[in-house]
């Protein structure tokens, strides 16, 4: 399992994003992430909007295997369901 995670400096929901994945990446090891910096990637809200396929508002933006999952508090709900997150 591959998840990318989009976001940007200075974010507390990116920095938690950042968290669950280092965890799971820990406990896990089928799991692996990126984090795209899309200040520092020149990464635009038009450009983040093609990817998601959608308006965006918010980061983070995470995809788990290129599909998107939402922000944060979906990714947690996922790992919660899927991933054994604090199991």
């Amino acid at each position: 399992m591959f998840v990318v995670i989009f976001g940007r400096p200075g974010c507390p929901y990116c920095v938690r994003a950042k968290e669950i994945a280092d965890e799971l990446k820990e406990k896990r090891e089928d799991f692996n992430y990126r984090y795209v910096d899309i200040h520092a990637e020149g990464i635009s809200k038009a450009d983040l909007e093609k990817t998601v396929g959608k308006p965006v508002e918010t980061v983070p933006q995470i995809f788990v295997d290129q599909e998107h999952v939402g922000g944060c508090t979906e990714f947690e709900a996922y790992a919660k369901a899927n991933l054994d997150l604090y199991a």
